[in-house]
């Protein structure tokens, strides 16, 4: 029982080869929609706050072609209270970034995303004695 294998060739990667049209299609469709370091540590930190307060327990990240979502929930087996995704289809016209609410409502949408995730935030209430 003897079976002759092709053995294995391995081809270098170089700059040229996603020079070629297939190539650069193939190279594309490969590519996700993800956040940056200084987005997730925004994201993070808000989810931080809201977790040692208790409003918040659990997350998911979505890394899609087109957005990227990162949802919280209050239990990891309901719906997402609120979601914060990325859009780069609408960077230059509406903002890249939108908090969205359960009921699928945009709560804010702009292209910066730290005053996008302050509607997310606690505000203090001023009370009167």
């Amino acid at each position: 029982m003897s079976e002759t294998t092709d053995p294995i060739r391995f081809r270098p990667r170089t700059a040229g080869n996603l020079a070629t049209p297939d190539a650069q299609s193939r190279w594309e469709a490969g590519r996700r929609t993800t956040f940056d370091r200084h987005e997730l540590t925004a994201i993070r930190d808000l989810y931080g706050r809201k977790v040692a307060s208790g409003v918040w327990r659990d997350y998911a990240s979505d890394l899609l072609r087109d957005k990227a979502v990162f949802s919280v929930y209050r239990k990891a087996s309901e719906y997402a209270l609120s979601r914060i995704e990325k859009d780069v289809r609408l960077a230059r016209k509406q903002g890249a970034y939108s908090v969205i609410a359960a009921g699928g409502l945009i709560m804010k949408r702009g292209h910066d995303l730290r005053p996008v995730l302050s509607v997310l935030e606690d505000r203090l209430d001023l009370v009167g004695l």
